[in-house]
C-alpha cells in the first residue's frame, strides 16, 4: 500500500486536516495496522515539499494550529496515473512459504510438519476473516474476501506441495 498515494486520493475527495486523513485511512485501509500520526504528518510534509499538496487554511485548535491540506494539480495527476496503472500481478515466484519448505528439506527437518503448522495458521486466519465478513461492514466483507481468496490459494499450494514433498526432496537434497 502506498500511503502517500492513499492520502492524495483522500485529499482529492476534499481538503482535510491530518487528523481527518488518519481517521479515514484507518477506517478504509488500515484494518489491523492503523497509520501512526507521525507517519501522516511526515508524509504530508513530503507531499507538500514535492508540490503535490499545499497547507491551505491554518485554524487554531485546543492544541497546535490545525492545517487543512489541499491537493494540487500535480497531486491529482499522480493519482490519475496511479489509478490507471494496473497493480503488478502477484504472486511472485519466490515466497516465504516455498523457501521454508525447501530449507526444511535441505536441512533434514520436517517440511511436512512446517506445512501442517502453516495450514493450521491459515485455517485460523480464515475463521477470523469469516467472522469479520459476517459481522462487519461491506468494506470489512470485501477486504475479508480478498484475504480469504489468497489464503485459499495458499492452502491449495500447501496441499499440492505436501503431495510432492518426496519429489522435491530428491531435487533439493542431491
Amino acid at each position: 500500500m502506498s500511503v502517500p498515494l492513499a492520502l492524495l486520493g483522500l485529499l482529492e475527495r476534499e481538503p482535510s486536516h491530518g487528523y481527518d486523513l488518519k481517521r479515514d485511512y484507518d477506517a478504509f485501509f488500515g484494518r489491523g495496522k492503523p497509520l501512526p500520526f507521525g507517519q501522516v504528518y511526515a508524509t504530508l510534509a513530503r507531499l507538500a515539499r514535492d508540490g503535490k499538496v499545499i497547507a491551505a487554511d491554518v485554524e487554531p485548535g485546543a492544541g497546535p494550529d490545525r492545517k487543512r491540506y489541499v491537493i494540487t494539480e500535480q497531486g491529482v495527476s499522480d493519482i490519475e496515473t496511479w489509478l490507471a496503472t494496473p497493480v503488478e500481478a502477484e504472486p511472485h515466484l519466490q515466497t516465504v512459504l516455498f523457501v521454508k519448505v525447501v530449507l526444511a528439506l535441505m536441512s533434514g527437518r520436517s517440511a511436512e510438519g512446517y506445512l501442517d503448522a502453516q495450514r493450521a495458521a491459515h485455517m485460523h486466519r480464515m475463521r477470523e476473516l469469516t467472522e469479520l465478513k459476517r459481522t462487519g461492514t461491506v468494506v470489512d466483507a470485501l477486504l475479508a474476501d480478498h484475504g480469504l481468496f489468497h489464503l485459499e490459494a495458499d492452502l491449495r499450494w500447501i496441499e499440492l506441495t505436501s503431495a510432492r514433498l518426496d519429489a522435491l526432496a530428491k531435487v533439493v537434497t542431491t
